[in-house]
This record gives C-alpha cells, structure tokens and sequence, in this order.
C-alpha cells in the first residue's frame, strides 16, 4: 500500500511537469498563434489526453490491478492537484476569487474537465488494458 502511493506519487509528478510544460506551451505558443479561447481548449484537451497517456503508460508499474484502486489514486491525484494550485496560488499571493476563476470554463478555460479526467484516467486505462487483452 505504502509503495503504491509513493508510485502514485511519483507518476503524479510525472502529470505535474507535463502539465507546467503544457502551460509554458499555451504562454508561449498557443496564445500567440491563436488568441485566448482557442488556445486554452486546445491547451484542454493537450493535457488532458497527455493525463490519460501517463495513467496508460503506467498503470502497470503502479500496480493497480482494480477498479477501487484505479478510483482511489484518480482521486489522490486531483487531491495532489487541487492541494498543489491552491497552495502555490495562495503563495503567489493570488486571492481566492482568482483562483477560482479557472473553475468558470471563461475563455475556453477547460480545467474542471481535466480534474475530471484526472480522477477517472486510471480507471479509463484500466479499462483500455483490459480490453486490449481480450
């Protein structure tokens, strides 16, 4: 159990720097090519299809082999996400009303689908092994 967390954890850092890079790409790529909306959806949808690719690519190494545990580390990694932006936001000195503003889905801004994807992306590839065992 202790071991799988810690992989847990270490995948989690894994989604982590994609989703920084992710960001650092949409700043400095998506923005200027294609204006606010629809670089924070394509930005969206890059992360959360680079989640789902994590969650595949590792599903083995973490062990799970179950739909309770695919749920629980789905939900341990939003914890690990909401716990980290709201951390790091508040640090910044970013009050509350801006952070949140990200949960509003204004300008294309698709984070409550990723957090979403986030919780259910190994219960998803979980399922995505299985079936291609069959």
């Amino acid at each position: 159990m202790t071991m799988r967390f810690l992989k847990s954890l270490a995948v989690w850092f894994l989604i982590l720097l994609g989703a920084i890079a992710n960001g650092g790409f949409r700043e400095a790529a998506l923005l200027p090519l294609l204006g606010t909306t629809p670089a924070y959806l394509v930005s969206g949808v890059l992360l959360a299809l680079l989640i789902l690719a994590v969650a595949l690519g590792c599903l083995r190494w973490l062990g799970v082999r179950s739909r309770p545990q695919a749920l629980r580390t789905g939900v341990l990694w939003l914890l690990l996400t909401l716990c980290f932006e709201f951390g790091f936001g508040r640090l910044q000195g970013k009050p509350w009303p801006v952070l949140l503003e990200a949960y509003t889905f204004q300008d294309g801004n698709l984070w409550p689908l990723v957090l979403l994807v986030t919780v259910f992306a190994p219960l998803i590839a979980l399922r995505l092994r299985d079936t291609s065992r069959s």
